[in-house]
C-alpha cells in the first residue's frame, strides 16, 4: 500500500554507458530498477552538503557482511560514520561490496582492450556535472552483482538472474548526491556478458515507509573533521612535512597495569584446557588475556561486526 500512495517526482533511464549524478532529498527514495534484466548497477553516494563524506564499502562490509540487502544502511566513511541510506526493499538480494568498480586499466591489462566502457570513467564523468574530479570517484556499491567467497579466500563474479522489474529502493536519510551508473562490463558474468539500460525513479516516502527505517544510535565517539587537529582540506597536490609538526595522538600515552591472578589447581587445568598455547608458547599473560576478551565479546558485545545496534536487529 505505501508504494502506491508514493509521490513521484522524477524518472529517467540510463543507457549503457552511462550514469547520472541525481539529489535525493532526505526521506525519499531512489529506486534502481532493471528495464529488462541482468545488468548490474555501480553506485557513488555524497553528502549533498559536504562531499568529503560519502558511502564507504569498507565500513558497510564491516557492519553487513559481503552482501547487504533489504534492512542494511549504505554507511558513510570515517570519522563520520553515518547511515547515508537505508535498503528499505530489494527483491533480488544479490548486490556486492567486495568487489571495486572496474577501470580502463583492467580491460587493458586482463583482457586486452585500450579502449572500453568502464565504471570509473562513467562515474567521473557523472559527477563531473557537481564539480567532483576523477580522484572522488570511490569504490561502488554494485547492486545486483552477484558475488561469491570461496574457501581458500578466492572472491568470485557469478552469473546474475535478474527480470524487468526487479529493483533495490533506497531511503535516504540524509540529503544526498547519488549517482547510479549501468556498469560498463560486457566482457564478464557480471551483467551475463551484455549491457542493458536501468530505470532510476525518486518518490517521495510514505509515513509508512519512513516508519519502516529503525533507529540509529548516535555514538559519543562520532565526531567531524573540525574536531581535530588540522580541519583543513588540503589545497594542493604534492605533500610535503610541516617542519612544526608535533605528534598529539589521541588517547596516548597508553597505560599499562599488571594484575596478578591466582589460579587454584582446577582453574589452572581449565586454563590449559583454553589456552591457545600454538598462539602463545609459554607466555601464560597472553593466553588469559586472549581466554577472558574471547568471553567477554561473547557476552557484552554489542555488536560483532562493529556497527551500533539497531531496533531491527539487522546492523548486529
Amino acid at each position: 500500500m505505501a508504494e502506491m500512495d508514493r509521490k513521484l517526482v522524477e524518472e529517467r533511464i540510463l543507457q549503457p554507458g552511462t550514469g547520472k549524478a541525481l539529489e535525493v532529498r532526505k526521506g525519499q527514495i531512489l529506486r534502481i530498477e532493471q528495464a529488462s534484466g541482468n545488468q548490474c548497477v555501480d553506485f557513488n553516494c555524497f553528502n549533498l552538503h559536504d562531499y568529503k563524506e560519502f558511502m564507504h564499502c569498507g565500513r558497510t562490509r564491516t557492519v553487513h557482511g559481503f552482501n547487504p540487502t533489504e534492512g542494511d544502511f549504505l554507511w558513510s566513511a570515517p570519522p563520520r560514520e553515518n547511515a547515508m541510506l537505508y535498503i528499505l526493499k530489494d527483491t533480488v538480494k544479490r548486490n556486492d561490496v567486495l568487489f571495486p568498480r572496474c577501470s580502463a586499466f583492467l580491460y587493458e591489462s586482463a583482457y586486452g582492450f585500450d579502449v572500453h566502457t568502464n565504471c570509473h570513467d562513467i562515474q567521473a564523468e557523472a559527477q563531473r556535472e557537481y564539480g567532483l574530479t576523477p580522484d572522488d570517484v570511490h569504490d561502488s556499491f554494485n547492486f545486483f552483482m552477484c558475488t561469491e567467497v570461496a574457501m581458500d579466500g578466492r572472491a568470485t563474479i557469478t552469473r546474475q538472474n535478474t527480470k524487468a522489474g526487479d529493483h533495490v529502493d533506497l531511503l535516504a536519510m540524509m540529503d544526498v548526491l547519488a549517482i547510479p551508473n549501468v556498469c560498463g562490463a560486457d566482457v564478464m558474468r557480471t551483467s551475463n556478458f551484455a549491457l542493458k539500460p536501468v530505470k532510476i525513479s525518486i518518490f517521495e516516502a510514505t509515513e509508512e515507509d519512513l516508519a519502516a527505517v529503525p533507529d540509529v544510535p548516535r555514538m559519543k565517539s562520532q565526531r567531524v573533521p573540525s574536531q581535530f587537529r588540522n580541519a583543513t582540506i588540503k589545497a594542493t597536490r604534492e605533500l610535503t612535512a610541516d617542519p612544526g609538526y608535533v605528534p598529539e595522538f589521541a588517547n596516548t600515552p597508553i597505560v599499562e597495569e599488571e594484575i596478578v591472578i591466582e589460579l587454584d589447581a582446577a582453574e589452572r587445568a581449565l586454563f590449559e584446557d583454553h589456552a591457545r598455547r600454538d598462539l602463545y608458547g609459554d607466555d601464560d599473560g597472553a593466553a588469559f588475556r586472549d581466554i577472558f576478551f574471547t568471553w567477554w565479546e561473547e557476552r557484552f558485545l554489542n555488536a560483532h561486526s562493529g556497527a551500533p545496534s539497531t531496533a531491527s536487529g539487522k546492523a548486529t
